[in-house]
């Protein structure tokens, strides 16, 4: 993988020169609601953070926060944005498929509509890496898109089964809910889960 080019061949660094769907400049609703229920602890990974609005909010809590992208224009915004809000959290370059590479564990990991991208191969690796660089005990925090979501437009679709087969192994699912993915073009969002999700081995 090049850097900024990103998962599955796509060129995440190029969609910076303009606004990303993805990129609502605020915290999703559906994690924000997560975090305020008390599920942040120890240290946080925001892993492909974008433009690090989920680990702003942990650094903003009083956590000690990383936020992870392939992309360095993103990771730029995000650096200017946690210097103009005063807040101390650490922003790097890297492939999220190859977590195992910074040789950390973080109590809790984030991943905003990260999961979804991935080809079954990569999911694989992702989820691996995941494990790795997540301690006993910690926690993920995950939203992607549903296959509830019409259409084609955007992202893979990935079904609840999907979800829990992918985590069936060192894993306990705490829940898979219903939820909103917040994006630019359609003000409603789409059609998501959001997990809690626990490892445990």
């Amino acid at each position: 993988m090049t850097q900024g080019q990103g998962v599955s061949g796509l060129d995440f660094d190029a969609a910076y020169d303009g606004a990303p769907p993805w990129d609502i400049g605020a915290p999703q609703p559906d994690l924000l609601e997560l975090i305020d229920a008390g599920g942040l602890r120890g240290r946080v990974l925001d892993v492909g953070c974008g433009t690090g609005e989920h680990a702003l909010v942990a650094a903003a809590r009083g956590f000690e926060a990383t936020g992870l992208d392939a992309s360095p224009k993103a990771i730029t915004i995000a650096m200017e944005k946690a210097r103009s809000r005063g807040h101390a959290v650490r922003f790097l370059i890297g492939d999220a498929l190859d977590l195992a590479r910074l040789g950390e564990q973080f109590d809790t990991v984030i991943d905003s509509g990260l999961f979804h991208v991935f080809d079954d191969e990569q999911r694989t690796r992702y989820v691996a890496g995941l494990k790795a660089a997540t301690s006993p005990g910690g926690q993920l925090l995950l939203l992607c898109f549903s296959d509830r979501e019409p259409g084609e437009l955007g992202p893979r679709r990935v079904t609840e089964e999907e979800l829990s087969a992918s985590f069936a192994d060192g894993w306990t699912v705490e829940a898979i809910d219903p939820a909103r993915m917040m994006i630019t073009r359609a003000p409603e969002g789409a059609l998501a889960w959001r997990a809690l999700i626990t490892r445990v081995t």
